[in-house]
């Protein structure tokens, strides 16, 4: 994908992976739309870029629409989305408010998909164009702690890969990001800091320049690191095993609250 005077909507923008992958976006060329739920983070980041910006809270229909609205009206059509936006909560599910389960599942889901078909058409009707769901380690192998979160990640990964099957030969790229741990304030504003030796955390940009490359590449998923594949690989060939080493190594993590998370 030529990224050269592409529109491309960012959502999670405002910090973070999303903001890492405005800047690359626009380094490459493509014009960048900033979403974010703060409207002063959004507007500093837009700002920053000389970019559009849209805010809204993807959890609810009405400002999803709104921030769909806004960023076709900005500049006439979506050439890319990124679907980055999403939040987390670390503790044991039975510490977790029914309110904060729903939250996850309309942001990190419930919104990815509603957010695809309203750009889709526009696409399919120019016969070009790009989608990018930034996923997570968690969605392939399973996280303690984070089970809400690692099944909505496992849902886009499902929604992705049925997707591509669905638009082959339309012109449609679609990619999936697959990052492991990646240098945010996420960890402390969960109120669960991350504290093992590996993954080692990526830097947002580190991460950002390999999503972008991946986008341009066509390339159906982007694991960063690369090595974190295997554990995939591992718990798909061998799930005894895979069970066995993560109930040894894992740690239990307090609970905590929901927050913006990138990934």
């Amino acid at each position: 994908m030529d990224l050269h005077d592409r529109v491309a909507l960012v959502t999670g923008s405002s910090s973070g992976l999303g903001t890492a992958l405005a800047h690359r976006l626009a380094a490459r060329g493509a014009v960048p739309i900033v979403h974010g739920r703060d409207g002063g983070r959004t507007a500093a980041v837009a700002g920053d870029l000389g970019a559009a910006s849209v805010v809204g809270d993807l959890a609810e229909r009405a400002p999803r629409e709104r921030v769909v609205a806004e960023a076709l009206a900005a500049h006439g059509r979506i050439d890319l989305l990124v679907a980055n936006a999403g939040i987390g909560w670390a503790g044991t599910l039975t510490a977790m408010p029914t309110e904060t389960v729903d939250a996850l599942v309309a942001t990190n889901l419930t919104a990815t998909m509603q957010l695809t078909r309203s750009v889709l058409p526009g696409m399919l009707e120019r016969g070009t164009g790009g989608l990018c769901f930034v996923t997570s380690i968690a969605g392939r192998v399973g996280v303690a702690g984070e089970s809400v979160y690692a099944a909505t990640k496992s849902g886009v990964d499902a929604f992705a890969e049925s997707l591509r099957l669905e638009l082959r030969g339309t012109g449609i790229g679609v990619t999936v990001a697959v990052p492991g741990v990646v240098e945010t304030p996420f960890f402390e504003r969960r109120g669960a800091a991350y504290d093992r030796s590996s993954p080692r955390p990526l830097s947002a940009d580190v991460v950002a320049a390999r999503i972008v490359r991946a986008i341009e590449r066509d390339a159906g998923e982007v694991w960063t690191p690369r090595w974190l594949r295997s554990a995939a690989v591992v718990r798909a060939v061998a799930p005894s095993a895979y069970s066995g080493l993560a109930a040894r190594f894992g740690r239990p993590i307090r609970p905590g609250r929901a927050t913006e998370r990138t990934p």
